[in-house]
């Protein structure tokens, strides 16, 4: 799933830490539009670029 929605083997993040901090990230991603009740994450990811100043923030609670 990370890597159709994320296109992780196109990365070109490959040495050091780099890789498993993006990982991490993409996780982070995830469960938080899961935790928002997006079933879809290509779709949740779509609705929170509509506002991308705003919308992520608020989808970790940090408005």
């Amino acid at each position: 799933m990370r890597d159709t929605t994320f296109a992780e083997d196109a990365s070109q993040i490959r040495t050091g830490h780099g890789p498993a901090n993006m990982a991490t990230l993409r996780n982070l991603a995830v469960n938080t539009l899961r935790d928002a009740g997006h079933r879809s994450i290509a779709a949740g990811l779509r609705q929170a670029s509509y506002h991308p100043f705003t919308h992520p923030l608020d989808l970790l609670g940090l408005t």
